[in-house]
This record gives C-alpha cells, structure tokens and sequence, in this order.
C-alpha cells in the first residue's frame, strides 16, 4: 500500500489527532481522579463510586443514534471536549463544595467522554477506506495508549507544583484537542432515508411487540449493569422476579394486541408488498446494509413483512434493529463475544501471577506494565498492517493463533515456576522464563487488537456508523467484563497453571464462526 500520498497521510494524521483527544480524558477520569480525590480526604467507598459513573462507557450505544440523527461529528466532538475543558478548569479552583454537586460534575465528564467517543468512531469509519482499516487500527491502539498516558503527567503536575495547574493544563489540552478536531476533513452529507420523524418512530416501537421486547430486555440489561455496581438487589430479592413478571406480562400483551392487528394487514397475497411499494418502495430498508448474507437481499422484507418493516425506517433506533434483523448477525455478534475470550480471560489474572510468584511491584510495573505496553502497541501496528496486507479475514483467523498460542507460555511458566514467599530470591532462569512468557502475550495480544477493531469497523453502515460500532464495541466490552470477573474463580478453583491452560482452549469457540464472518467480509468488499 502507498502512503506517499498526502490524502492518505492526513488521514492517518486525523485518526492520530481523534484517538489521542479519545484516550486522554479516558485517563484523567481513572487515573488522575482517584488519586486527586483521595489527597483531598474523600472516603473510599465514595471513590468508589466513580466505577459507577463509567458505566457511561459501556452504555453509550443509548444515546449512540442521536449522533447519527443529527451528525456533524467534528462539532460534537468540539463540544463535548470543550465543555470536559471546562469542568477541569473548574476543579483547578479546589471548589470545596457539596460531594453531590461533585459526583453531579463527574457525571457529566464521563458522559461528554463516551458521547465524544461515539462522534469519533463514527467520524473515523465514515472518514477511512476499507483498506486503510489495519493501519489505521494500528495507530489508533498506539495513540489512545498515548493519551490516557499523557493523563499522567496531569497527577506529575499536581505533585510538583499545583493541582491547579495540573488541572488548568489537562482542561487547556482537551481544549485543543476539540478545536483541532474542527480543522479535520469534512464529514459526507446523507439524504433521510424516509420522512420518518421521531415522535412517530416512538409510537411504532410502543405498539409493536418487538419493540416492547427490545426496549424491555435493554432496560433489563441497563438495571443489571447498575445493580452489578450498587448491590440494590442483595437485600431485596423479589426485585428480580417482579421486573421480569412485568416485562413478561408487557411483552404478552403486545404480542395480544399485536396479532389481532395482523390478518388485516396481510390477507391479500402479496398485500404487505404492495402496501410497501405504495409507501414509496421502502420494502428495501435502508441502504447498503454490510453484514447481508446477500446483497441483493432486501432485509426488512426478508424478517419483517408489512407493518413490521417500520421499526427498520425510524431516525434514530431504526438502525439498531436494520442491524439486529441481519441474516448473519448472529454469528457475528457471537464471534465478537468469542474472539478475544482467551486474551481476556487470562489476562486479569496475569498480575496477580507475578504477585503469587515473588516478583516485586518494581519487576512487575517495569515488564509487565511498561515493557508490556509498548509491546502491546507494536503488535496492534504490526497486526494492522498484516490485516491491510493480507486482508482482515487472513488477519483475524492467523494472529487469532498467536494470541491463543501465548496463553500457553504463561501456563508453562505457572507448571514450572516452585512456590516463592514474598522476598525471597528468585532463579535467574525463572526470571527469564517469566519476562519470556510476558514479552510474546503482549506482543500477540496487540497483534489480534489491531484486525479485530478494523474487523468491527468493517462490517458496520457507513451512514450508521456511530450508532453500529457502539453497539458492536459494547457487546464486546460485555464480554470482556464477563470474562474478567469469571477468572478469578478459575485461577482459584484451578490454580494457576491449569486455568492458563483452559484459557488457552477458550480461544477456539469462535473459529467456529468464520465462515459466517468471511461471507460478510467478502460481501461488505463488494459495495
């Protein structure tokens, strides 16, 4: 591939700008936040509370559509930084306020972070050609880290001089980094799909039974996610069974009311068909669906006949259900629980290994972290460009073998290395075989990162960007959560060595799923 041309070298420079104002305030809100609030004597349990408050991140797929709607990427990424700019510059006047008021300030950060995050993936998928996509994710993954790293030197600033200006210069930054982002190539402009206003998209999901269902199991899924955090259920466990009665009973009744509505709609043959070409041939969906098993296959008609076919037309949600009524969206999105089940499955257990194993938080911190780290940003650049070489499929099944086969240095390592009380001196050879283990799974955990994120830029709607990949990087983002807290049972049932040895095996469910995942790809390179 060329990248001599200047059209090419903006466009990477661009993905570096937006990734950089992406990891930066990521870092300042579980770095720099924790340590600030900590010296200023607040308790930990209120602290604490600021895990709460990312679940922004893993929700953002919510309000995702309302950036699709009304677009201007550039200009909400400006706004959401600016105003991020401004809460920092707040906290550098050391506000002694109410707690409250804090937490209410804190809120709104993570909420202008993850609704910029959406703007900017939106923006780089609409911005990048297929092509560019395993480079692109290369230095995408080199300069989020960059980011959140530079956070940093915010909590450096704040120890040598001032936290006023740590915070003055971390809101200046962000400042920038949003005024930048104003200067990047402008985003392409769509025509509305259909006149479909919201307040009618409202009224279609509240009578149709899909609807009922997707909302109610979505808002089930958002209350277990903030239940997970603050425990409301643990001394109230009839709330559970009551929430699900009552979606259960809502969705039966739509389902009622729903079917009596039917036979009226379809009793002439081909009347669902007709009455769609009578609404002006919106039969066919939106455009240009990427996960299609075929292209010249209409989706909405293939799922949903008549009436049905309404949910797909609505501005802002109609894009959430175009993607989940895809014929091959289900291996797709079982394939992005899987792929990197193995990675993270081991690796939260991986620190606490060293520890176990004698090494110091100087050993640890140095190569497990630093070391690891940079290594882990070569290979994502490294697996770009072999996803832009030899095309993301070949990518994703190929270092998907590598990052499964370094699980099994570590199960070596936790086979081979005798118990060492903290302290105590440890083998040269041993040493050698740990910084060894370490050294190849960041490296390859890198190298699948890279044609994975382009994976998922892939096969997403151009015009639907940011609400798609938002969905798509939260199914995995639940995946990885799952897996984190799934491991630590196993090491502990298992030991060290076995679990490593299972996570090892944990990689292979989704090679099942290939076939599915090279049709897409293959279709989506034909558009």
């Amino acid at each position: 591939m060329d990248y001599s041309g200047n059209l090419l070298k903006n466009r990477l420079f661009w993905v570096g700008v937006l990734y950089f104002a992406e990891g930066f305030p990521y870092g300042v809100f579980y770095d720099v936040f924790p340590v600030y609030f900590r010296q200023q004597g607040v308790d930990l349990r209120s602290i604490g509370l600021l895990g709460l408050l990312g679940l922004t991140w893993s929700l953002k797929f919510i309000w995702a559509p309302a950036v699709d709607y009304f677009r201007h990427h550039r200009l909400w990424i400006f706004s959401m930084d600016a105003m991020m700019g401004i809460i920092l510059i707040l906290f550098s006047f050391n506000l002694k306020g109410d707690w409250g008021a804090t937490l209410f300030l804190l809120f709104l950060f993570a909420l202008f972070s993850a609704t910029s995050d959406i703007a900017i993936d939106g923006y780089t998928i609409e911005l990048l050609e297929k092509r560019e996509l395993g480079i692109a994710n290369g230095i995408r993954i080199a300069i989020y880290r960059v980011g959140i790293l530079t956070s940093g030197f915010v909590l450096v600033l704040g120890g040598q001089f001032s936290w006023t200006i740590g915070y003055l210069a971390a809101g200046l930054i962000l400042c920038l980094a949003g005024a930048a982002c104003l200067a990047a190539p402008r985003e392409k402009t769509y025509a509305p799909v259909s006149g479909y206003s919201v307040k009618a998209e409202a009224v279609t999901l509240l009578k149709h039974p899909g609807g009922v269902t997707a909302a109610g199991l979505f808002l089930s899924a958002c209350l277990w996610l903030l239940d997970g955090k603050i425990r409301f259920s643990a001394d109230r466990p009839y709330c559970w069974p009551v929430l699900l009665l009552l979606l259960g009973s809502a969705v039966a009744a739509s389902y009622r009311s729903h079917s009596r509505m039917k036979p009226a709609a379809g009793n002439a043959p081909g009347g669902n068909a007709a009455s769609a070409q009578a609404r002006g041939g919106t039969v066919r969906g939106d455009a240009a669906p990427s996960l299609r098993a075929d292209p010249a296959e209409p989706i909405a008609s293939a799922r949903l006949p008549g009436p049905e076919n309404e949910l797909t037309k609505g501005p802002l949600f109609g894009a959430l259900f175009e993607l989940l009524q895809r014929p091959s969206i289900v291996p797709v999105v079982l394939f992005i629980l899987l792929f990197k089940l193995g990675d993270t499955s081991m690796g939260f257990m991986v620190k606490p290994f060293w520890v176990d194993s004698g090494f110091s938080p100087a050993a640890i911190g140095l190569v497990s972290v630093n070391v690891g780290l940079a290594l882990s940003i070569a290979g994502g650049i490294a697996g770009g460009w072999f996803a832009d070489r030899f095309g993301i499929f070949k990518a994703l099944w190929i270092l998907g073998l590598f990052q499964a086969a370094s699980n099994l240095g570590y199960a070596a390592v936790a086979a081979a290395l005798p118990p060492h009380p903290a302290g105590t001196p440890i083998d040269t050879q041993y040493k050698v075989m740990m910084y060894g283990a370490s050294v190849v799974e960041s490296f390859t955990g890198g190298l699948g990162n890279g044609p994975f994120l382009a994976f998922l830029m892939a096969i997403v709607n151009k015009r639907k960007a940011a609400t798609e990949y938002a969905l798509l990087s939260s199914i995995f983002a639940l995946s990885r959560q799952v897996s984190y807290w799934a491991s630590g049972y196993g090491a502990q049932i298992l030991g060290y060595a076995p679990y490593f040895m299972l996570t090892f095996f944990l990689a292979f469910p989704a090679y099942l799923f290939l076939p599915w995942i090279k049709r897409v790809l293959d279709n989506n390179s034909e558009k």
